[in-house]
């Protein structure tokens, strides 16, 4: 490459990642995926590299971030600047940075580091003067930042007021959404018509930003903190390792773990387990961010422009693959709705085959522009939900197709409404509704009727035996029996689980019956609000959205569906069917005040784990921290038991678990199951 050429190409990137920076910092909404972005940034800085006589302060290399958006938050400065983090992509990249550790330093490694989860959220910064919260504002530019003060006291773990404090400080940290609240919202979004987020970190970004503090609280956003600027040398600490439990100590969540580590092969250990259980966090994380634990050293290797010479990011390989869209069928939701389904060729992303993808509604085919026959970048939302990053328009040969929405439903041939850009079939006796409705039912974490799979309610309703989820408990042993693949044990096996889902509380029920919006952490704060569902029924709106993790659209949803005469029918016959409807005992409270942590494969299923121990009263939670009161152990345990065991947190096995429920309550874990 010429000195001309790679001047044309350094002017483009910088053009091209101001752009994007500023969609990604500013808007909220970027347009391409964080590897698409690294990639960029990483030909930039070569280029500069290669070519030194081209490089300049202005370049996006020696920059952090974007200018924040003066139209809709008030700018503040930070006292003392905020900074980004340099990449590592491989363990020759994690080598690198330790080797220029030690040139810098003058001495030989291998030096002790401090290995923390990188949260893929929005950097925050707040500013304390004697012990009072004065702001809290986004990274911005580093330099200069939006003001969300209101918006970030919504997250109830952060601190007002703080004591034995230095006098001026600033605490640093990330707010995040948790995976399944951004998949929550997205729902609700999508039912509503209305363009859904592409990741947690832009439905973080883009909750903080409400203009309504209201609408960001309803967000379920979280927050993890882990660095101070201000403040800092005034603390007296002498570790990374010991400012994150300094942290937790003065009341700031540090919900995104941490383990030590010696030398660059330390980290890689650290970093292949955490790997491995990434899929488990409840945060989206896109890497580990790798730190010398001694702060002494932080000043002697100071910073660049724009990051710290003393840590680094080690990346997570990015699971986005291209594929083509074969086709578009159309699914109908329980609620009637019609959702597109895009069918892929098949392509492996992160361990399984992907060859089905949501288009989730109108909003999102028409932003994306998206038609059969496209070449498109796939990943997963949140590491769980197939999801097309964007299309790839330069790849189009002209024989693409617009995708076209059904005039009749595809199931029952009923006219299809719309609703804004929702398609929504309005027949009550819709096959695929009805189906839906009692597959969900029966399934594991709702009302868990073993042996009632798909093939068996497709029969029943054939057979006109089922309408509903009522008509299970009106069903008979020679109804049964005749079936495709059930004889008379079958036959009464399944009577006997549906006889048993009549025991599964409020809870499960809510979850069960299919609520616009409602999964299982919502369908437990429903429950332990209202206690019964003769209460629920009573509900105002206003009730409703006093309710934890409940959005105005959830909300709207919910009340809807329990003022509708056909669901209180529903309730009705299930009532009179006798299935409970109040919310399950806590054995007691037998557990009150103890939280667990479960690591490793159990006997029985850990949702079945988890139920029991919520039940006795106890919490569980994903990370592991010095609050934890026991790290359960199962077979494989990850990362998990080694954090314990630098912790001091004591640990049980599965059998030792038992033993003191048994202890404690005089009752067996089927018991508590009941």
């Amino acid at each position: 490459m010429t000195l001309e050429e790679a001047r044309r190409r350094i002017n483009e990137l910088r053009d091209l990642i101001r752009y994007h920076n500023y969609r990604y910092y500013v808007l909220a909404d970027p347009e391409i995926s964080d590897a698409e972005y690294d990639r960029l940034l990483r030909e930039l800085k070569e280029l500069e590299e290669r070519f030194p006589e081209l490089k300049s302060p202005d370049s996006p290399t020696e920059q952090v971030g974007a200018k924040p958006l003066e139209a809709t938050f008030r700018p503040v400065r930070h006292p003392t600047r905020m900074y980004s983090l340099d990449n590592a992509f491989t363990h020759q990249e994690l080598k690198a940075f330790e080797e220029r550790v030690e040139r810098a330093l003058g001495r030989e490694g291998p030096f002790v580091y401090t290995v923390e989860h990188k949260v893929d959220g929005l950097s925050v910064n707040l500013y304390y003067e004697e012990g009072i919260l004065v702001f809290g504002a986004t990274r911005g530019d580093g330099e200069v930042g939006e003001e969300v003060t209101q918006n970030l006291l919504t997250i109830p773990t952060i601190p007002r007021r703080l004591k034995g404090v230095p006098e001026r400080l600033e605490v640093r940290g990330e707010v995040y959404m948790p995976i399944e609240a951004f998949l929550r919202l997205n729902e609700e979004l999508e039912e509503a018509g209305e363009k859904v987020f592409k990741n947690p970190r832009n439905a973080a970004a883009g909750s903080l930003r409400q203009k309504d503090p209201r609408i960001t609280a309803k967000r379920g956003l979280r927050a993890t903190f882990y660095a101070l600027g201000l403040g800092l040398e005034e603390s007296g600490l002498k570790t990374q390792y010991e400012l994150l439990l300094w942290l937790k100590e003065k009341g700031f969540p540090v919900e995104h773990g941490f383990a030590r580590a010696t030398g660059a092969e330390g980290v890689e250990r650290v970093y292949q387990a955490w790997l491995q259980e990434r899929r488990k966090l409840p945060f989206e994380a896109d890497g580990v961010v790798v730190k010398l634990d001694e702060l002494a050293l932080w000043r002697e290797l100071g910073y660049t422009a724009r990051a710290p010479r003393f840590a680094i990011a080690y990346k997570f390989p990015a699971e986005e693959k291209e594929t083509r869209l074969l086709d578009v069928v159309f699914q109908v939701g329980r609620t009637g709705r019609v959702t597109p389904v895009g069918i892929l060729e098949p392509v492996l992303i992160e361990g399984s085959e992907v060859s089905r993808v949501t288009l989730h509604n109108e909003s999102y085919i028409e932003e994306l522009d998206i038609r059969i026959g496209d070449w498109v970048l796939v990943h997963k939302a949140g590491g769980v939900i197939p999801e097309v990053l964007r299309v790839l328009k330069e790849r189009r040969t002209g024989a693409e197709r617009p995708i076209v929405w059904p005039e009749n439903c595809p199931e029952c041939g009923h006219h299809l409404v719309k609703e804004g850009k929702v398609h929504r079939c309005p027949n009550p006796l819709c096959p695929a509704k009805r189906f839906e409705a009692i597959r969900h039912y029966a399934s594991r974490k709702a009302m868990d009727i073993q042996g009632l799979g798909e093939k068996l309610i497709e029969k029943l309703l054939e057979n006109g035996l089922v309408k509903d989820v009522a008509d299970l408990y009106r069903l008979r042993k020679e109804d049964l029996v005749g079936l495709e693949r059930m004889g008379e044990k079958s036959a009464e096996n399944l009577l006997r689980q549906i006889e048993e889902s009549k025991h599964r509380g409020l809870e499960r029920l809510l979850y069960a019956l299919g609520l616009p919006g409602v999964g299982e952490v919502l369908a437990r704060n429903l429950a332990a609000r209202f206690g019964t569902m003769d209460r629920l029924l009573e509900a105002t709106l206003e009730e409703l959205l006093e309710v934890e993790e409940v959005g105005e659209l959830t909300a709207r949803g919910i009340w809807e569906t329990l003022q509708d005469p056909a669901f209180r029918r529903l309730v009705r016959r299930l009532k009179e069917a006798g299935v409970e409807m109040e919310a399950k005992e806590r054995g007691g409270e037998a557990l009150k005040g103890l939280t667990f942590v479960i690591t490793g494969e159990l006997s029985r299923p850990r949702e079945e784990v988890k139920a029991i121990l919520r039940r006795l009263g106890a919490k569980v939670t994903d990370s592991v921290s010095r609050k934890t009161s026991f790290v359960v152990v199962g077979d494989n345990p990850g990362s998990k038991l080694e954090k314990a065991r630098s912790l001091g947190v004591p640990t049980l096995t599965e059998e030792e678990l038992w033993r003191l429920i048994a202890e404690r309550t005089g009752k067996a874990p089927e018991a508590l199951l009941a």
